[in-house]
């Protein structure tokens, strides 16, 4: 089960219902060109799948079983920590069409980011270490699903694909220096994959202990068979 602070998240609904300003809109969108996808680090490329494969999730339904699975282990803890977010804190989900309600084509990945910037990772000062909250970097990519749900609500399909690459660049900018040494995406997995109940894991238990057993009679057979008799 998934563990999530219900402090912190009541915290964020709170806060996110300010309008940003227009300053606070600019000043972090990143302009110059990136790889993304294919970008030669796999932190960074783990950051884009992750961001293309939750919204293309929520804006397909995908959670009705009409996408096909995960490609990595990343996307799959992704999208069920964010189903698990929106079933046990549903108040999480219903405030954000009031935080995006002036939203265009133009200003969804400004506006995006500048909450991002002010509410879940304010700048550090130099020869700081920020604090990494898994929570936190799950509020990211949930924030730009909803955010793409509302574009796509509103006909604002062209906005998609940028919001992708936003949120991208933004876990590139800001996220992936910070679990460089912290074993990399294998700990958000870790706190948000599906956790395997007591008796699945028991019945792999079993399974691996028979395959076991039966490759010990087989190979006992096997060495009776082809020993030289002393006789």
């Amino acid at each position: 089960m998934m563990r999530v602070n219900e402090a912190f998240i009541f915290w964020t609904t709170d806060k996110l219902v300010k309008e940003p300003t227009e300053a606070n809109m600019c000043q972090s969108v990143v302009q110059e060109a990136r790889l993304g996808l294919n970008s030669p680090n796999p932190l960074v490329r783990e950051s884009f799948l992750m961001a293309h494969d939750y919204i293309n999730y929520v804006t397909s339904g995908g959670a009705d079983g009409s996408m096909g699975p995960a490609p990595t282990a990343c996307t799959e803890a992704l999208r069920h920590a964010g189903e698990e977010l929106l079933t046990r804190f549903p108040i999480f989900f219903r405030r954000w069409p009031r935080v995006f309600k002036d939203v265009t084509e133009n200003t969804a990945c400004p506006t995006l980011v500048s909450i991002l910037d002010e509410h879940f990772f304010p700048p550090v000062s130099q020869g700081q270490r920020r604090d990494l909250a898994w929570s936190a970097v799950l509020s990211v990519y949930v924030l730009a699903g909803q955010m793409a749900l509302h574009c796509q609500k509103r006909g604002m399909m062209d906005v998609l694909p940028q919001l992708k690459e936003c949120v991208g660049a933004y876990v590139e900018r800001v996220i992936c220096p910070e679990i460089q040494d912290k074993g990399g995406w294998s700990g958000f997995v870790s706190r948000f994959g599906k956790k395997q109940g007591l008796e699945a894991q028991v019945k792999i238990l079993c399974c691996w202990t028979l395959l076991a057993l039966s490759i010990s009679i087989l190979t006992y057979f096997l060495w009776k068979r082809l020993k030289p008799s002393t006789y």
